[in-house]
């Protein structure tokens, strides 16, 4: 049996940054086998097996709606450090609501790829042979590492429905002009990969929106998870992968509406308007916001902020390199003394600003930076001095 879930083609490791090929279709096992273990509905269901790998787990939920009379839509996700049931926890009220299925496996990870494919094909697999599953319907989300591996395959694939990338981006970490699949971004505002995902957002121009919450490196909020699914019905419709529903059209539409007129903040605001005008055009009239969108923008005032806060972008991506860039020098006997000092240096103005009383941005971009330097810093380097100047500095969560 060959999958009909659009698993991508065999592929070049290269062209994903991968070691290994992108998960060849496997052998179908009966429907019957892989049906033994019952499947309750409306609840989180973990860990159902695998019928043809007991080793490969996954958590699940199905629609207490269920019926194999129609063919479901369908979330595969995953957790880089397996953590399956957090991902199905994460989506269950929105899958509840709109009629997902969510599968997101106990054995996918960060570390070798061939670990997270294995587990990927074993579960989609499974998913497809016990559930009627809409091949047209199939999205991919992950958190972090999971998310990279979700674009990758996606990026591989020719008929991904779209993805939900969490604290990360593409397997390279660098943005794209476009893809042919859509991406609904998030990112905390003290995330060590917002600013990833800021020129993500930034350099796409296929159909892509990036939520950012208050937080650090986290999956999405319960209604940033429900925003995603909304967006992504969306997005089904304009691409004809599902029926147009009016009723479901008003609703986000005001939602959407009520969202952009509770946006005090005027870069926010043109973010939000802009959105709103790209999602949905060709679907509503939205030519009222379109021309306020035009008057926003024509603002000197405007202007200004929206440059400020790309200038605030960019500093922040040189003061990464920078630092990064003196973490390079250390190993460097003729010049490690010069760098530890400016770490040192820079790291306390950081420390300073990320402990401020008041929240600010100034403050979200401390902490982001100090978790990005903190995050992985073994990995590398080797130098005690420098390694103690982060313990000394490390913020908690």
């Amino acid at each position: 049996m060959t999958s009909q879930i659009p698993w991508p083609s065999a592929t070049s490791a290269l062209a994903l940054g991968f070691g290994c090929l992108l998960l060849p279709a496997l052998l179908g096992v009966s429907a019957a086998f892989a049906a033994a273990q019952s499947i309750e509905r409306g609840t989180i269901v973990d860990p159902v097996v695998c019928a043809s790998d007991a080793s490969q787990t996954y958590a699940l939920y199905l629609p207490s709606t269920y019926s194999a009379d129609r063919k479901w839509s369908l979330v595969l996700a995953f957790h880089p450090a397996a953590r399956g049931r957090q991902m199905v926890e994460t989506y269950r009220a929105a899958a509840e609501r709109y009629g997902y299925i969510v599968a997101a496996s106990n054995n996918s990870r960060n570390g070798p790829y061939a670990v997270s494919a294995a587990a990927a094909r074993a579960m989609g697999n499974d998913v497809e042979r016990r559930f009627a599953i809409d091949a047209r319907r199939v999205y991919l989300t992950g958190f972090s590492g999971g998310a990279r591996f979700s674009t990758g395959i996606a990026l591989g694939s020719t008929d991904i429905a779209g993805v939900i990338a969490s604290s990360a981006g593409f397997p390279d970490s660098l943005p794209r002009d476009s893809v042919k699949f859509p991406i609904f971004a998030t990112a905390g505002t003290e995330d060590f990969n917002y600013i990833e995902m800021r020129l993500l957002d930034r350099k796409l121009s296929s159909p892509h929106y990036l939520a950012v919450f208050h937080g650090g490196h986290a999956l999405p909020p319960v209604d940033v998870a429900l925003e995603a699914i909304e967006w992504m019905e969306l997005q089904a419709m304009r691409s004809g992968r599902r029926s147009r529903d009016e009723a479901v059209l008003r609703e986000l539409l005001e939602k959407r509406r009520a969202k952009v007129a509770a946006v005090g903040e005027v870069v926010a605001a043109v973010h939000e308007r802009t959105a709103l005008v790209a999602d949905f055009t060709g679907l509503v009239d939205v030519s009222a916001e379109a021309a306020t969108l035009d008057q926003l923008s024509g603002r000197s005032d405007v202007k200004k902020a929206l440059k400020h806060d790309r200038d605030a972008d960019e500093a922040e991506t040189r003061m990464l390199r920078e630092m990064f860039g003196f973490e390079a020098q250390l190993p460097d006997d003729n010049r490690r003394s010069e760098a530890l000092m400016h770490l040192r240096e820079r790291l306390s103005r950081l420390s300073k600003a990320a402990t401020a009383d008041v929240e600010t941005p100034e403050r979200d971009q401390a902490r982001r930076i100090l978790f990005a330097l903190t995050f992985g810093a073994t990995q590398r380097t080797e130098d005690p001095h420098y390694l103690a100047l982060l313990q000394q500095y490390r913020l908690r969560p």
